[in-house]
């Protein structure tokens, strides 16, 4: 939430303009489906709008994320689950009354941002506060408080401020080891000109555009973890709907995986799954 404050305070909100940029688009690094749309970018600067945030249409996967809501005075605003009394938790996970989820693509005229903080000297944005551990990687270390405020809660103290219904693909996280594998795996392809999208021979199977991965947080819980894991590659998932890994479990090359497969280790040493193997149902290595 502190980008418009630092882009102000360091210069390079002056130094934009006086190079002749205008609009600027800013994305979280984690989403690897956001980029530059020029036609997105046109509709922005024909509308005039001081603020346009992308959003996208929630299904029963996001229940748990923020949302888009209109105040009682009218404007635009976002509404994170941390902000969320426990007790109105089930009205704010209706995605039927909530449709819509902030994407956190969002598109700024950098003249009104320019003129905006010179006026009111501060962007005033809401504090939001998140428990944690002191160690992102040990689940028993110290619980504190992380304190932060959202970029796109600009939208409600702005007005004329916009939101944008988007594609979904343009929301492509990167939060966890379960979506690192993923977007590793052959479920997606790159490409210059279209970036990172969904593997088209998932979709003409019929498949689910978004794969439902749970790998055991006890050994895949951190890249390095993951990594050791799979020492020669990421398995085929392209022919995968659900994958879920419990127990410590290492993968050769070209293995593949079609279906919903469980794959369970109950030992306490490592189980191997050899190069070459095609899973198609639950197996349990013991």
């Amino acid at each position: 939430g502190d980008v418009y404050a630092a882009l102000y305070a360091s210069g390079m909100l002056q130094a934009l303009l006086n190079d002749g940029i205008r609009y600027a688009f800013i994305c979280n690094a984690d989403n690897l489906g956001a980029g530059l749309d020029e036609t997105l970018l046109g509709y922005f600067a024909e509308k005039v709008f001081p603020i346009m945030m992308e959003v996208a249409e929630k299904t029963p996967a996001d229940i748990k994320g923020g949302h888009l809501a209109r105040h009682k005075n009218g404007r635009l605003i976002l509404r994170e689950s941390a902000q969320c009394p426990e007790k109105d938790l089930a009205a704010f996970q209706d995605i039927r009354r909530y449709r819509f989820f902030n994407t956190n693509n969002i598109w700024v005229d950098l003249e009104f941002l320019r003129d905006f903080i010179k006026e009111h000297r501060i962007i005033d944005l809401p504090m939001i506060v998140n428990p944690k551990t002191l160690d992102p990687r040990d689940g028993k270390s110290p619980p504190v408080y992380q304190i932060e405020t959202a970029m796109g809660s600009a939208i409600s103290l702005v007005e004329g401020a916009a939101a944008v219904n988007v594609a979904r693909a343009r929301f492509l996280p990167v939060k966890t080891c379960n979506d690192l594998l993923a977007v590793r795996s052959d479920c997606f392809v790159y490409s210059e000109r279209e970036g990172l999208k969904v593997n088209p021979a998932r979709t003409a199977a019929g498949r689910s555009e978004k794969i439902k991965i749970r790998l055991d947080p006890a050994y895949y819980g951190t890249f390095d973890r993951m990594e050791q894991r799979f020492p020669q590659g990421e398995p085929s998932l392209v022919g995968c709907d659900e994958l879920t890994v419990q127990g410590d479990v290492r993968f050769g090359k070209n293995v593949v995986i079609h279906g919903a497969v469980t794959i369970a280790r109950n030992g306490s040493t490592p189980a191997f799954i050899p190069p070459g193997t095609l899973m198609n149902r639950d197996m349990c290595l013991d």
